[in-house]
């Protein structure tokens, strides 16, 4: 087959490597110049969490050991909150980690590679404006094609097109919040995702391969205490100091880098269909979430691997709707959980009843084979989305059970030692 797959970010990349090496022949559109042409802005792009969904998928092309080179790993949550630092491990033992590794770096190892790969052509620069029963256009180009993949992003354009030529639903939601990157410099216990929650606001730091981390905080847009509030250099710095606490003793110049650019957005994606005919939309053009479980790259890693095995088992035409079927119904549950991760980031990472709970999750783990925390097995396995919730559901009508089964037996305790005591009372 003649394959396009518009977008070469990292999922574009992931399945053109993929399909190729199949034996199909694939080309790459990208309406942007080559970033290992560039040292601008993106490549000091956020950092992003790899997980055991995105590792496997990297293992699957054998690039794997080459990203944890450039990778720095996160074996728990360092929070920083009212002057105190807590360690909060990721899972029972050392096997359950996370990697921070910068985008921009994954990127140009994924271009790389899909560089060699024979049948496998990148073509930079080239914005596509339409979309026809058998190629695609870009001013400069028509490409051939039997199948079109739209790997460009929550803003997709393939996905306009796509929606020109079928009755699709589409929900895209902007959360009420934005965020702003800057750097930290190197720090204590570097391994580890650092957290500064606050009720009003949420910081969250990766690890980098040079000690130092890569900053996000996350605030309102508007009101007071929102980034439309914190314009002048004196009132955002008297903000972070009283929020975020020891976070301005480590950025001496956090003032400075928290205005240097403007709030960007978080966008959240659902959409059906997927595919039509012989289109059909992976990684954020399908399904963007928002960033608080970390999920939405090795979410589009694993549509690569699910859309690599269903086109290898069926027909084009039956392919593509297998695709969706077994992939849709657990990202609609991702955006859920990353929704939900949210609070979670900021509210109850600091909890003690957060904290107790994850105690109980991990004595329970060691005693109960299988038994293991939401996180863990949205993280660190490869369990589809929507079954992982569904187990962790079951536990916790187990524990609930558990916990009420304690409260009888204590219960119906106290009522015979009762009972006895006044029967040695002489009262009854």
């Amino acid at each position: 087959m003649n394959i396009v797959i518009v977008g070469a970010g990292m999922a574009g990349t992931m399945l053109a490597i993929r399909l190729a090496r199949r034996g199909h022949r694939v080309d790459v559109v990208e309406r942007r110049g080559d970033p290992r042409g560039t040292n601008g802005p993106d490549a000091a792009s956020i950092s992003v969490g790899l997980s055991e969904r995105g590792r496997a998928a990297l293992r699957d092309i054998g690039l794997l050991e080459e990203a944890l080179a450039r990778a720095v790993p996160m074996r728990g949550r360092i929070v920083h909150h009212s002057g105190r630092v807590t360690y909060q491990p990721y899972g029972a033992d050392d096997t359950e980690v996370l990697h921070s590794v910068r985008r921009h770096d994954l990127n140009i190892a994924l271009l790389d590679a899909a560089e060699s790969v024979p049948r496998l052509r990148l073509w930079f620069g080239h914005r596509v404006t339409g979309l026809a029963d058998t190629e695609v256009r870009t001013p400069d180009r028509t490409f051939p094609a039997d199948l079109v993949v739209g790997a460009d992003g929550a803003y997709s354009t393939v996905r306009a097109h796509l929606h020109r030529r079928v009755r699709a639903e589409f929900h895209q939601t902007h959360l009420d919040w934005g965020y702003r990157e800057f750097t930290i410099p190197a720090v204590d216990r570097p391994e580890a995702l650092h957290v500064w929650p606050s009720s009003r606001g949420l910081v969250v730091a990766h690890p980098n391969p040079d000690g130092s981390l890569t900053g996000t905080v996350f605030l309102p847009f508007d009101g007071d205490t929102g980034f439309s509030g914190l314009r002048d250099p004196a009132r955002a710095g008297a903000f972070l100091a009283e929020e975020f606490g020891d976070l301005t003793e480590l950025v001496p110049d956090l003032v400075t880098q928290f205005l240097a650019h403007e709030p960007g957005s978080l966008v959240s994606v659902r959409t059906a269909p997927w595919q039509h005919d012989r289109v059909v939309l992976v990684g954020d053009a399908a399904h963007a979430v928002f960033p608080f479980y970390g999920q939405g790259m090795n979410a589009a890693f694993e549509d690569c691997a699910v859309l690599d095995a269903c086109l290898a088992e069926h027909s084009p035409g039956d392919a593509l709707a297998a695709f969706e079927a077994r992939r849709r119904p657990h990202t609609d549950v991702l955006a859920e959980l990353s929704a939900r991760n949210f609070v979670e980031l900021r509210d109850r990472v600091r909890s003690p009843v957060f904290l107790a709970r994850k105690r109980i999750d991990f004595a329970l783990g060691r005693l109960l084979p299988g038994w293991r925390t939401l996180y863990a097995m949205i993280s660190h396995s490869s369990l589809p989305y929507g079954d992982a919730l569904a187990r962790a559901r079951h536990q916790d009508r187990l524990l609930a059970g558990l916990g009420g089964l304690v409260g009888l037996v204590g219960f119906g305790g106290v009522t015979l030692l009762t009972a006895a005591r006044w029967k040695r009372s002489g009262r009854c």
